[in-house]
């Protein structure tokens, strides 16, 4: 089974054997911003992800075989596609950004919708 990408990162990390600070600080991000991504609350921008590529020494295509979101423009399309599937994902956004609901509790809400 392929690892995460926060988990593939916190390996490398690891076998480098640096803190978050000493990471971020050279890769060009705040060591949170690493921890975030590291347990998979945040994904990198395609420029932060080349960062880290070249500061763990790994091929940025080992990195996003790690990363399981869809591609953007598979979001879009479906999106543009299904109007309805567009407004209730820019909701959800919104509300995330708003605070209004938790990553953590929108994944429970969707694990509930499966029953």
């Amino acid at each position: 089974m392929k690892k995460a990408l926060g988990e593939r990162l916190r390996e490398l990390r690891n076998e480098k054997d640096v803190s978050l600070r000493e990471a971020g600080k050279t890769i060009g991000i705040t060591a949170m911003h690493l921890s975030d991504m590291e347990c998979g609350r945040r994904y990198p921008s395609d420029k932060v992800l080349q960062s880290i590529a070249n500061y763990y020494a790994v091929p940025v295509e080992e990195l996003k075989e790690c990363d399981s979101r869809p591609p953007v423009d598979e979001i879009k399309r479906v999106s543009s596609s299904h109007p309805a599937v567009g407004f209730a994902f820019r909701t959800v956004m919104e509300d995330l950004k708003k605070g209004n609901i938790t990553a953590e509790q929108l994944a429970e809400r969707l694990k509930g919708s499966d029953k």
